[in-house]
């Protein structure tokens, strides 16, 4: 409710008199005009992902399969073994390293997790040269509890990545909000 009650103040006129009036609207109705062409104009050009933004979201994805499917062994083929990471199971800790992880696939993932769906939504690439990228994307994850009940829940997850002998692994990442589905199930 908060936010539906604040003034957008691009789009706030306030004019002294009636000729001022129609000036400053006409110009505020050219300039979203133009802003929203140009807009379009860039989404257009951004449709046909750089051949490697594809290979990050790709990478990405297999990832969270891992995760989701409490496949260990695939997670530290694609994860460096110095991950370093900020999480909200970690308490705004900095964790090094795979172990952090290995006790939630041991005892949390694949055993406790009969129906999970991670989707990805609004990923965005930043290339930061040839072997290194960031990707920063929203995640809702679909899941059952132990009573048989559905839930969704959102993170906001930032993950960087370097390219080792023609392979993407990740170097980091962070995951805000309540801690993931997969990981939460043990303790709901």
């Amino acid at each position: 409710d908060k936010c539906k009650s604040q003034v957008d103040r691009s789009t706030t006129v306030i004019a002294r008199d009636v000729e001022d009036h129609h000036h400053v609207r006409n110009s505020v109705k050219t300039a979203s005009l133009s802003s929203s062409l140009s807009w379009h104009a860039a989404n257009r050009n951004n449709n046909v992902l750089d051949p490697r933004k594809q290979e990050i979201i790709k990478a990405t994805e297999q990832l969270i399969d891992c995760i989701n499917g409490g496949d260990f062994e695939g997670y530290t083929k694609i994860c460096d073994t110095h991950l370093t990471s900020f999480e909200p199971e970690a308490l705004g800790n900095l964790v090094e390293g795979l172990e952090f992880h290995k006790f939630y696939f041991d005892n949390v993932l694949g055993k406790n997790c009969k129906a999970v769906n991670t989707m990805i939504l609004n990923p965005h690439v930043h290339l930061l040269g040839d072997d290194a990228a960031c990707i920063a994307y929203v995640r809702l994850t679909q899941y059952m509890d132990k009573q048989g009940l559905a839930h969704t829940q959102q993170s906001e997850e930032t993950r960087v990545w370097q390219r080792r002998d023609h392979k993407w692994q990740c170097m980091h990442f962070h995951r805000s909000g309540s801690p993931s589905a997969p990981f939460a199930l043990g303790t709901k």
